[in-house]
């Protein structure tokens, strides 16, 4: 029993090998071009368990999912003489194995060639347009500025906007990869646009002197605000002030007249009594702390003061 396991053994190890070197698997995810001797001889893109000649038959696997292109920002100038930073990034999947193993190889090399070629159909796009279509997708009004304040901001009319020009860079990029290379390019989009840093400083310093001159708007129209309320305020014063007056005229006209109905019930009633009283108000008046009163035979004063002198 012995003697004959050595050799099943090796039996099993050589035919594990052969089938190593027969078999092979392809993936959902998959698509294969079978190379003998570095030259393509067919593609598999059916999943499940293949054979191939073994030791001259290489397998070559490429993804059959959508993949990404992410490119570099490249300073690109728009028609107007605005010179920016464009971000782009694409998807992109392998349709055709073998052309495309042919022209690129892998996916490394389809990579490079998305490099040149979407960033060259990005350059042409942009430096045909001007800055706003680039930046912009609609004639959208401003609501905040123009309803808060009344200002008008003045932007140029949109006539394409990004989304459109994002799809021309697509449709420029599309026609050179798709017949050429085996893949199919699905989407491109512009992902970030920025000013240059020798335009970027001015950009900002005209964007502050704008919000500056917005803030003074707003100051000016704070201040005739100020001026009509407060001249609401003056105006209205005025008038509790006037009606207030009037009525204390009234009331005190209204007092007046009552007390001369007094005086002069007391006068009707006793106006000897009211003339001796009055008399003396106006001698304490008149006398009053270190004055000298010199009076004559004929005074008032000396007549009631005779009168309230002790007799002797």
């Amino acid at each position: 029993m012995n003697r004959w396991l050595v050799p099943l053994l090796a039996a099993g190890v050589l035919v594990a090998l052969l089938a190593g070197a027969c078999l092979y698997t392809v993936d959902e995810r998959e698509q294969v071009v079978i190379t003998r001797f570095g030259r393509p001889i067919r593609t598999v893109k059916e999943p499940g368990l293949h054979f191939k000649q073994p030791f001259v038959d290489d397998v070559n696997v490429f993804n059959r999912q959508v993949l990404a292109w992410d490119g570099s920002p490249d300073q690109v100038p728009t028609s107007d003489k605005k010179y920016i930073f464009v971000d782009t990034f694409a998807r992109w999947r392998i349709v055709d194995p073998l052309r495309f193993f042919q022209s690129v190889h892998d996916e490394r090399g389809a990579q490079l060639r998305l490099d040149d070629i979407i960033d060259g159909a990005t350059r042409d796009v942009i430096s045909q347009n001007t800055l706003v279509e680039v930046v912009r997708n609609t004639n959208r009004t401003l609501p905040r500025d123009e309803e808060s304040s009344g200002i008008e901001i003045e932007i140029p009319d949109v006539k394409l906007g990004r989304d459109a020009l994002a799809r021309q860079i697509y449709d420029k990029a599309s026609e050179k990869v798709q017949d050429a290379f085996g893949l199919e390019l699905l989407d491109v989009q512009i992902k970030r646009i920025n000013y240059v840093q020798e335009v970027r400083q001015k950009v900002f310093e005209r964007m502050i002197s704008e919000r500056k001159r917005i803030a003074e708007l707003f100051r000016s129209q704070g201040q005739r605000n100020l001026q009509e309320i407060a001249g609401l305020k003056d105006k209205e014063l005025k008038r509790i002030q006037s009606e207030a007056y009037y009525k204390a005229q009234q009331i005190r006209g209204k007092a007046d007249a009552e007390a001369a109905r007094i005086y002069a019930r007391a006068y009707g009633q006793d106006g000897e009594f009211y003339q001796f009283t009055e008399t003396l108000k106006a001698l304490r008046d008149t006398v009053e702390g270190e004055n000298t009163l010199l009076l004559t035979t004929d005074s008032d004063f000396l007549k009631y003061l005779k009168r309230l002198a002790p007799r002797r």
